[in-house]
């Protein structure tokens, strides 16, 4: 599949409120030839962008109002005060716009921590959810602090967040040196496809320098998330038919491994061969196919 945008229908850009924060969505609006369009919304993951779904979202244009966010910290919305980015503050944030946006019962289509964030939205609220596809869905990670003495933990955490108060932004002389870093980091991305993810993704500084979107503080992990036992609760809530995609080089610990799809009611596990993490960006046609397939 040809990875430059058709631009068929240009999306708009909109903004939202969640918790004083004013987030930012793109909306590709009601496909002309439908009275009216089931929503299909998009979440990416960490330190990703809404424009990482252009190639995807051209491909259900003719059937879905689509719909991608930037999560807080991420893209064109704003940064939290304070720099805690805790899974249930994204949660909300997907809440709230479904919610504002009226796009229940909703589709979506969720990648990396974005697949973990759309499970916990499907299983707190089943009803809105039609249908739910995780692609390499960060599943139940054992986390840095995991078997630490409560108060080793929490002296990690300051640790980690002091770091990061301290660390400075990465600045890049050119935008060719932020393409070229991009495809360092997914050696699979084509030079259009980095190009473009790094125009959308980083900002230009005063100075003439490039540097990404993204808030640091989304690299902190919090002391405490939700207990494991918890989270198999809220997936096992989810009653909609769910698909998970995983890479066959992928990370490790994501939805569907060792077992984990057993803690849904409907599902549908299948691999992307000759992909890594970004399997939407490394094998576009198929995780098109086994969407189009799922979605009927």
């Amino acid at each position: 599949m040809d990875t430059t945008p058709l631009n068929t229908r240009r999306p708009t850009s909109h903004s939202y409120f969640s918790q004083r924060l004013r987030l930012h969505y793109l909306d590709w609006g009601q496909p002309p030839e439908l009275d009216e369009a089931p929503a299909l919304l998009l979440v990416h993951g960490i330190q990703d962008h809404c424009r990482s779904w252009d190639w995807f979202a051209e491909a259900f244009l003719d059937r879905f109002r689509v719909i991608a966010p930037d999560l807080r910290g991420h893209g064109d919305s704003e940064w939290a005060q304070g720099g805690a980015y805790q899974q249930l503050d994204y949660v909300y944030d997907l809440a709230q716009l479904v919610e504002q946006a009226e796009l229940a019962p909703v589709t979506m289509v969720a990648h990396s921590m974005g697949g973990s964030l759309a499970a916990l939205y499907a299983g707190a609220y089943p009803d809105s959810v039609a249908r739910l596809v995780s692609i390499e869905g960060i599943g139940l990670w054992p986390g840095w602090t995991q078997g630490m003495a409560a108060d080793r933990r929490v002296r990690e955490w300051v640790r980690g967040n002091r770091d990061l108060a301290g660390r400075l932004v990465r600045r890049y002389s050119s935008l060719d040196e932020a393409v070229a870093r991009m495809q360092r980091a997914n050696p699979h991305l084509s030079p259009d496809q980095a190009r473009h993810l790094t125009v959308h993704g980083a900002n230009q500084n005063e100075d003439g320098t490039y540097s990404w979107k993204f808030d640091n503080y989304t690299h902190a992990w919090g002391a405490y998330g939700i207990p494991q036992d918890q989270i198999v609760q809220l997936w096992s809530s989810i009653t909609c038919p769910v698909l998970i995609l995983n890479a066959d080089g992928g990370f490790d610990h994501r939805i569907g491994h060792d077992g984990t799809d057993a803690y849904f009611r409907d599902v549908r596990v299948e691999t992307i061969t000759d992909a890594g993490h970004w399997a939407h960006h490394d094998q576009l046609d198929e995780v098109v196919v086994q969407c189009e397939l799922f979605f009927g």
